[in-house]
C-alpha cells in the first residue's frame, strides 16, 4: 500500500482535477440551461399549438416527448463535449443504431406516422361512430400505434393507424343526423302509391325518427322478381342505427302484410314450347324430302 502511495504523483492529480474541475461544472452548468430550456418552452409551445387546433396528444407528442427529447440529448451532447468526450464518433454509433431500428420496426414507424397524420387530418374523434378496415364502432381511444373501437355487439376492437390510412374509412357522426336506407321489394302487381302511403304511415309509429327532414320512400329499380323500394328515414345519432334499420325493416313487414300487399321471395318464371314440329320441318328441308314425309318417319 505504501509503495503504492509513493508511486502516486499526488500533486499531479491534484493539478489535473483543479484543471478538471471548470469542464465538470461547464457541463453541468450546460445540462441545468438545457432543463431549464426545455420547461420554460414547453407550456408557450404547447399553448400555441392548441390554439392551431392541434390535438392534444399530437400536441404531447410533439412538445413532450420529441421537442423535450430533442433538447435533453442536445444538452447531453454538449456537456460531453465540454468532458472532452469524443462525442462525433457516439453520434455515428447511434446514427447507425438508429437506421438498424428503423429497419426492424417499420411496421411500428408506420403505424406512428399514420396516428400523427390521424392527429394532424382529424377524420375523426373520440365519440365519432365510423365503419374502416371491415369494423363499424364508436371511436373509444386514438393513439399513436392503434385506433380502439368498441362494437354495437360491446366488443374492444383494435385497428392498427395504417390499417385505417390505407383504407376507405366512413365516419356516420361528422354532420350530426344521419339518414338511414332500408330496402325492400314488392310485387309488380301492387299499386306502388298505396304502398308508400302504407310504409309512410307505419313510419309515423316509430318515435326515434326525426320530423325533418321528413322520411320517404322512393323506388330503387325494377327488379329481376320485385319494385324494389327504399325507405329512407333520418335519425339525431348514429348510435341509434342498427336499432333503426331493425325497427324500419318489422315496422314495414307488418304494414306491408296488414295492407295485404305482398313481399314477393325471387323466383324465376320459365316457358315451355313445343318445338318438335319446326325441327322435323328444318330436317326434311336439309335431307330434300317433303315436311310431310318428314313428319310421317318421325317417332310416333
Amino acid at each position: 500500500m505504501e509503495t503504492l502511495f509513493k508511486s502516486l504523483d499526488v500533486t499531479r492529480l491534484t493539478t489535473q482535477l483543479v484543471e478538471y474541475l471548470p469542464r465538470v461544472g461547464a457541463a453541468i452548468l450546460i445540462l441545468l440551461g438545457f432543463l431549464i430550456l426545455s420547461r420554460v418552452v414547453r407550456r408557450p409551445l404547447r399553448a400555441m399549438l392548441g390554439r392551431a387546433g392541434f390535438h392534444v396528444k399530437l400536441v404531447e407528442l410533439l412538445v413532450d416527448k420529441i421537442l423535450h427529447y430533442a433538447i435533453a440529448i442536445l444538452g447531453l451532447v454538449m456537456a460531453a463535449d465540454q468532458l472532452g468526450i469524443n462525442v462525433t464518433a457516439a453520434l455515428a454509433g447511434i446514427s447507425v443504431a438508429g437506421i438498424a431500428l428503423g429497419f426492424a420496426a417499420q411496421d411500428s414507424v408506420a403505424n406512428l406516422i399514420s396516428g400523427i397524420l390521424i392527429f394532424w387530418d382529424k377524420p375523426f374523434v373520440v365519440g365519432d361512430w365510423i365503419k374502416t378496415a371491415d369494423e363499424f364502432g364508436c371511436v373509444s381511444d386514438i393513439t399513436l400505434r392503434s385506433t380502439r373501437i368498441r362494437t354495437p355487439r360491446n366488443t374492444y376492437v383494435v385497428i392498427p393507424n395504417k390499417s385505417i390510412i390505407d383504407s376507405v374509412l366512413e365516419n356516420y357522426s361528422k354532420h350530426g343526423e344521419m339518414r338511414v336506407d332500408v330496402r325492400l321489394g314488392i310485387a309488380y302487381k301492387e299499386d306502388i302509391p298505396t304502398a308508400r302511403k302504407v310504409l309512410l304511415e307505419a313510419m309515423a309509429g316509430i318515435s326515434r325518427l326525426r320530423k325533418e327532414p321528413p322520411t320517404d320512400v322512393v323506388v330503387e329499380e325494377l327488379g329481376n322478381s320485385s319494385v324494389n323500394l327504399i325507405v329512407r328515414v333520418w335519425i339525431d345519432d348514429a348510435d341509434d342505427l342498427q336499432r333503426t334499420q331493425f325497427a324500419v325493416m318489422e315496422a314495414s313487414k307488418l304494414a306491408l302484410d296488414a295492407a295485404g300487399i305482398q313481399i314477393p321471395f325471387p323466383h324465376l318464371q320459365l316457358f315451355v314450347d313445343n318445338v318438335e314440329d319446326r325441327v322435323w320441318q328444318r330436317a326434311s328441308r336439309l335431307a330434300g324430302r317433303p315436311a310431310d314425309e318428314a313428319g310421317e318417319a318421325g317417332p310416333s
